[in-house]
């Protein structure tokens, strides 16, 4: 991951970068490690069990997404992407011990108002069934798409009220993310490295807190579920947070807010 990344670092100021999506589709198939899920699982705060937490398979794909982004052959120079929104669909619980064949392709290339933003896409299937699929969308600020359609961003619900939860999240919580999901981008490792990129202090993985604020409702939602988040103002490293959470008529509307009121993350789960 550290080479694809200084492969892509490489690439963003070299001439001649496509100008449309490549038709690429990159695959590969993987067996889960117990170690590695016991990391995550730690990190993220879920309880270790025998089955893959819903946003597990995420950093599993994740590597083809970074491979995929720092290609010649993508528009986009990876270096400066910002995470914006993230849509996992988990079509039946997957158990730890179960082959997982991977799929990644990019669509979705589309004007924002403030850039161009592109769809990374994630397929999970086990001996030929579909069990997972992950949509990340990522924003190219000052980029420009090669059409005039603007894109698609989640409409999802303001949730406001008392906080369920408090966490006290800690300096190296991205350094910890990073070393069990492989993303390494150093605006999460360490407050020299966040501020060469605009930041006062590292923040935390977006993916960090998407798995978090989930994690804290395990044991109320089934195993055939769509969590759909967007991320808001980056969340600085060391800092303390509150999760608000709402049910919904089909599931849970939920938050993530500093103590001042600033929203980290909106997201549903139905």
């Amino acid at each position: 991951m550290i080479g694809l990344y200084a492969k892509a670092a490489v690439g963003a100021v070299l001439p001649g970068r496509a100008r449309s999506l490549p038709g690429t589709v990159l695959e590969r198939s993987v067996t889960p490690e117990v170690g590695h899920l016991a990391d995550y699982a730690r990190v993220c705060g879920f309880p270790l069990g025998d089955r893959l937490p819903p946003t597990f398979p995420h950093v599993l794909a994740f590597p083809l997404q970074i491979e995929l982004m720092a290609a010649r052959s993508f528009p986009l120079p990876l270096p400066g992407l910002v995470h914006v929104a993230n849509r996992i669909t988990v079509h039946r619980a997957v158990a730890l011990g179960e082959q997982l064949d991977l799929r990644v392709r990019a669509e979705r290339f589309a004007a924002h108002p403030r850039g161009a933003q592109v769809d990374l896409v994630a397929e999970v299937s086990v001996g030929g069934d579909r069990v997972w699929d992950g949509r990340s969308t990522y924003l190219a600020r000052g980029a420009q798409a090669p059409t005039g359609l603007a894109g698609e961003l989640p409409d999802l619900p303001e949730v406001d009220g008392p906080a369920a939860a408090v966490w006290r999240v800690p300096a190296d919580t991205g350094r910890r993310y990073a070393a069990v999901s492989g993303d390494v981008n150093p605006i999460h490792l360490n407050p020299v490295t966040a501020k060469a990129f605009g930041f006062p202090r590292a923040i935390a993985h977006g993916m960090w807190t998407a798995a978090r604020a989930l994690a804290a409702l395990q044991g109320r939602i089934p195993d055939a579920a769509t969590y759909e988040v967007g991320f808001r103002k980056p969340l600085l490293l060391p800092s303390t947070v509150e999760l608000v959470t709402e049910q919904a008529k089909e599931g849970w509307d939920l938050a993530v807010r500093n103590r001042k009121g600033a929203v980290h993350l909106v997201g549903t789960v139905r």
